[in-house]
């Protein structure tokens, strides 16, 4: 670690004995500080995944210095808007910034019937971003817009969700008002990580997550009465809402105390001073170890089986996207050529009524402009013709990859 006390983005590779946690969402209610859940888990054989991806958690991410188009492995726990809005941005904006290689890859239940699972939400997706796509289809797609989708039953429960390079993902219902919630464990390494999802405390959470290093599931305290003054929410509402659907402070410490985990996290979960206190005081009822509070954004945890440490990450308030990430084992780039161009999908009378250039730009400045795709098949870039900082930046990934996997073979060997 570069400080014990903060996690600075981009300034620490994960370590090849290594799980880091990175909470990109924290609460229901989207606000400055706490956008919807998501959580960010990178493990040391360079392998990244996303549980939950709900709205505004992608701004999050490209503070973090991850580039759009390295979230591939999205599990979704359930359909609630707060858990996977932020999907469609990830998916449009991931494919635009490089996502031409790799397809994204989306995991969640199934419902009680076909219309409330997962495909079809991905299914409706596609229909609501048509207009979107298409228009940018005048840039290179290639398998970007395509998404891969493991739909897996519901009911299945300890299924096994993903299983690939020693990871095992698997999943369990979760009793959150309607049928099709999930909670997910994911093994590697000799290390655990638990993310529960929504719902009411369960046998079943006890049963899947027994023994886990890392256990988070979400909290409500039991402040409803002050809760709704400050949110204008009627006691009642706010009461019927936590018995039906969520997880109060008294039973995540309860779980945590059977479930043992070296450290419990609590996450899903207004972050605010007349609440926090309270909190501790609910799950301190029943767990007496390690808990820490997966909010606000930015909390960072590093995994070992020695030890585990929690830190505030340095997020920056306006941060740049990163530059896309490639696999340069070929030697080079290829920009694969755009399915469409602007004649195809734009009538000829719009552009007609453009500004002629020279009009606004100022005099001795005239930029060639690029209105056309400059080739007519795919952009071949030779590694060795792209400059160094670029060559550098693009190919960290694969290099870290690399590197942890080796150091992984190394140490099987010994």
């Amino acid at each position: 670690m570069k400080s014990a006390a903060n996690w600075f983005p981009r300034t620490e590779e994960v370590q090849p004995n290594e799980m880091r946690i990175i909470f990109m969402g924290t609460a229901p209610f989207i606000r400055p500080g706490q956008m919807n859940t998501s959580i960010f888990v990178q493990l040391g054989n360079g392998e990244n995944f996303v549980f939950d991806i709900g709205e505004g958690s992608p701004a999050n991410y490209i503070a973090a210095g991850f580039a759009l188009n390295q979230l591939k492995d999205i599990f979704i726990t359930h359909l609630h808007v707060d858990h996977y809005n932020g999907l469609p941005y990830v998916w449009m904006f991931g494919t635009w910034a490089g996502g031409w290689h790799d397809n994204l890859r989306v995991y969640g239940p199934s419902g009680r019937t076909p219309e409330f699972g997962t495909a079809k939400m991905v299914e409706g997706m596609k229909m609501f971003t048509g207009w979107h796509r298409d228009a940018f289809s005048v840039f290179p797609v290639g398998r970007g817009w395509d998404i891969d989708v493991h739909e897996f039953d519901f009911r299945d429960n300890g299924g096994v969700v993903y299983e690939k390079n020693g990871v095992k993902v698997i999943h369990w219902q979760r009793s959150h008002a309607k049928d099709g919630a999930s909670g997910y464990r994911l093994d590697w390494n000799g290390l655990c990580f638990t993310w529960t999802g929504d719902g009411r405390p369960s046998k079943l959470d006890a049963k899947y997550a027994k023994g886990c290093d890392v256990y988070v599931t979400e909290q409500q305290p039991e402040l409803v009465e002050i809760s709704s003054g400050v949110q204008g929410v009627p006691p009642f509402l706010a009461r019927y809402t936590i018995d039906t659907h969520h997880t109060p402070g008294y039973a995540a410490g309860y779980l945590a105390n059977e479930v043992q985990p070296r450290l419990l996290m609590t996450t899903h979960m207004p972050f605010d001073p007349y609440l926090n206190e309270e909190a501790v005081a609910e799950v301190r009822e029943h767990w007496d170890g390690p808990f820490h509070f997966g909010a606000p954004d930015g909390i960072v945890v590093n995994v070992t089986r020695e030890q585990i440490w929690v830190r505030e990450g340095i997020l920056p308030d306006y941060p740049n996207s990163r530059a896309p990430q490639f696999d340069f084992t070929n030697g080079q780039l290829v920009v694969p050529h755009p399915p469409t161009s602007r004649e195809k999908i734009q009538e000829p009378f719009v552009r007609e009524q453009q500004i002629d250039p020279k009009k606004y730009y100022p005099k001795g400045y005239h930029p060639e402009l690029l209105e056309d795709w400059p080739v007519e098949g795919d952009l071949v870039v030779p590694i060795e013709g792209l400059p160094e900082s670029l060559k550098e930046s693009m190919g960290e990934a694969w290099r870290l990859r690399q590197k942890n996997r080796k150091a992984l073979e190394e140490q099987s060997e010994e």
